[in-house]
């Protein structure tokens, strides 16, 4: 008697062991910018793409520098930042691969409603040199991130160097809702993609102190880009279903659901995949 249970036990632990391999899904392992984390985009985005793909997608929200080096370090599959610079020269290393565009929106510059810096209709160049002649607060994000990344060549492009020694230039090391929040609550001014700006407006509906000051310039562009992880550099590396991920998110179908991704009744994203 004591054998047969054993044994049946045997057996179904097996069918069980079976029926686990069949019904697993297999899963992506992605880094991306907060940005896409923090409007909540890939909430958004990730049912659905395991709904037409069965892969669950699993994520690591950081700044840009760090997910490229995730990726250096073999610990994701597929990269979604927006550094483009630092993004070519991953790919030219050889880390990555498949770097496709998938969207964008523009950096802005947001400051306190009152502007006590009067930057207002300024260019980008002249509201940075202001800042420093006036020595107004500016929170910088100060984590690498791609965002930290263009506030960098911006203060370079105005001033030659960025201001990092003087004490009204506040490095917060922190994400951008986290930078905008210490900008409100200090009256000083800071760099924003305009998708988490959005985000917290909506967060914010009552007792916004905030208000956009520049915004619209060409060099404010924030180009979104996914890059698949070269399994000859990481052999862990789950080169095919991110190959899947790209195909996906740059679709048709599925550019249209970006486009369609609103807040307070506008768009966070701009889909740019086919341009």
């Amino acid at each position: 008697m004591k054998k047969v249970i054993t044994n049946g036990v045997l057996s179904l632990t097996i069918l069980f062991s079976l029926n686990t391999n069949v019904n697993a899904k297999e899963s992506l392992m992605m880094a991306t910018t907060t940005s896409t984390d923090n409007t909540g985009l890939l909430d958004y985005l990730a049912p659905k793409f395991e709904k037409d793909t069965s892969i669950n997608l699993k994520w690591i929200a950081t700044g840009t520098g760090k997910a490229l080096r995730m990726g250096k370090n073999c610990d994701v599959d597929i990269l979604f930042v927006h550094a483009p610079a630092s993004e070519k020269k991953f790919i030219k290393q050889g880390y990555g691969l498949n770097r496709k565009q998938v969207m964008y929106n523009d950096f802005i510059l947001i400051g306190p409603k009152n502007d006590p810096a009067k930057l207002t209709g300024m260019n980008i160049s002249l509201a940075l040199k202001t800042i420093k002649e006036k020595e107004v607060t500016f929170f910088s994000r100060g984590d690498n991130s791609g965002t930290n990344k263009k506030e960098i060549s911006l203060w370079k492009k105005a001033l030659k160097n960025v201001p990092e020694s003087q004490k009204w230039y506040m490095q917060t090391g922190q994400g951008m809702l986290s930078t905008i929040n210490m900008s409100s609550q200090m009256g000083g001014y800071t760099m924003s993609d305009r998708g988490t700006w959005i985000k917290y407006m909506s967060q914010h509906k009552s007792d916004n102190t905030m208000k956009i000051v520049i915004e619209g310039s060409k060099d404010l562009i924030n180009q979104y880009s996914v890059i698949s992880i070269n399994s000859q550099k990481c052999s862990n590396a789950k080169e095919e279903l991110a190959k899947k991920f790209t195909l996906w998110i740059n679709s048709s179908k599925i550019q249209g659901f970006i486009a369609d991704f609103r807040l307070l009744g506008q768009a966070l994203f701009i889909p740019n995949a086919n341009n």
